[in-house]
Formats: structure tokens, C-alpha cells, sequence
């Protein structure tokens, strides 16, 4: 069974935008697991533009699913949160400082050295480790070499192209890459831009799939169809 964490950040981003605490993420995590969520994911930044670093410790301290949080590991501050609140999971994020969202997975082999020894980090502290990872051959098979325990396929171009009609080109070199990735032991996420309208077709072509994080187009649909039900939704997606 594929798990769906639902990502948070956007109830910040709303709370951010008037101040206050209005709507409370710690609340929007609490409901996410009551409403049947696997797990929540935050992503703090560098500029704490939405999720921000004193949210992650208040939401650690009510977490009963699975916790996960992403970002780049070359901040410091980053690496000095999750080794502090020791998540279930830390997905690495090569993001750049300021960068509006992410938009591309790491380059495994030109940046193997320095992944062989962050993932090294986490892993001493007991967490999992997750690596953003396009799908492409050649990437997972650099990320098996890092140590990492799973790579999370980033679905952008799978996104889109399902959305302009292709979705059988769209999934090919996913459904290639976690073939691969089962053949090197590494388990598999995916995210970005997944949906109620192309998550399906995705979860039924891409094998060997542990979980998907989905944030953005989930709280969209929430305001509409209430979070509730919304989570149930992507819940029938995956089933």
C-alpha cells in the first residue's frame, strides 16, 4: 500500500501572508493524521517563508503518523533541526536559497562525495534518508552508491505531460527508474505537482511505490471540497 503524507507548508503560507495564527499548522498536521493522512511533511526554508523552524518542533512534539522533512542540507540551520527533532524521514532538496519551489533532483554523480557524507549524518542519528532524484537511470544508480535508503521521484514532467495528453510517454522513465531503483534495494517516494487527476494513472504504472508527499494541489482541492474529505480522496487514488 502506497502512503500519502500531506505536506503543510501551504497552510503556512496562508497564515504568513495576514500574520497571527490563523490557520494553525500544528492543528492542519493534528487533522491531516485524523483525517487518515500516513504521514505530514514540512518543508522549512532558509527564509522561513512558510513553514518555520519553531513550526517543526511543535509539530514534532504531536506527531503520532509518519514525519518527514525536506530540504538542503547545506544550510547548517537545516541539518541542525532535523538532527534536533530526528523526524521519521529528512528527504534531501538540492534547492537554491530563495528558490520559489523545488525544481529538479540532485545530481547524484557529480555530487556523490558530498551526499555520501550528509546521508552519513542522518543515518548516524537513526533517521531514513530520502534523495530527490529525476528519473533517470543513471541518477538512481548514483544514489544507490550514496547510501541513501530511498530515492523520491520528482513528477513535474510527469505532471505536465499528463495534463497536454501523453500520459503513456509521461510515466515511461518513472515506471523505468523504479524498476531500477527495486534492483538496487532503494526505496521509492514521489512528488511534485501529483493530483487527483493524474496520481491514479501514476501510483497503477509506477511499481514498488512506498509513498507520495503532495502539499499544493491537495490544499487547493481542500478549500473546495473540504481537508477531510480531500485526503480520503487521494486515499482512493492510491488504493
Amino acid at each position: 500500500m502506497t502512503k500519502l503524507s500531506v505536506n503543510i507548508n501551504k497552510f503556512a503560507t496562508l497564515r504568513n501572508s495576514r500574520g497571527g495564527n490563523n490557520p494553525d499548522v500544528v492543528k492542519a498536521a493534528e487533522d491531516a493524521q485524523r483525517f487518515g493522512a500516513d504521514g505530514v511533511t514540512v518543508h522549512p526554508r532558509p527564509d522561513e517563508r512558510h513553514i518555520r523552524y519553531d513550526d517543526v518542533r511543535r509539530i514534532r512534539k504531536i506527531i503520532t503518523t509518519e514525519f518527514n522533512i525536506e530540504g538542503n542540507p547545506t544550510e547548517q540551520k537545516f541539518v541542525d533541526l532535523v538532527l534536533e527533532t530526528k523526524p521519521h524521514q529528512v528527504t534531501l532538496v538540492p534547492d537554491a536559497l530563495g528558490q520559489l519551489t523545488s525544481d529538479h533532483g540532485w545530481d547524484t554523480i557529480r555530487h556523490k562525495d558530498y551526499l555520501i557524507n550528509i546521508i552519513a549524518v542522518f543515518k548516524k542519528a537513526g533517521l531514513r534518508v530520502s534523495i530527490f532524484v529525476d528519473p533517470v537511470v543513471a541518477m538512481v544508480d548514483g544514489a544507490a552508491e550514496t547510501g541513501t535508503d530511498r530515492i523520491e521521484l520528482y513528477t513535474e514532467g510527469y505532471a505536465r505531460q499528463f495534463e497536454s495528453g501523453s500520459k503513456e510517454e509521461a510515466v515511461k522513465p518513472y515506471t523505468i527508474a523504479a524498476n531500477r531503483a527495486r534492483e538496487l534495494k532503494l526505496g521509492i517516494n514521489a512528488g511534485h505537482d501529483l493530483d487527483l487527476h493524474n496520481l491514479q494513472f501514476f501510483k497503477q504504472q509506477v511499481p514498488f511505490l512506498d509513498e507520495v508527499s503532495i502539499g499544493h494541489a491537495l490544499v487547493c482541492d481542500a478549500i473546495y471540497l473540504g481537508y477531510e474529505n480531500t485526503i480520503q480522496l487521494y486515499k482512493r487514488q492510491l488504493a
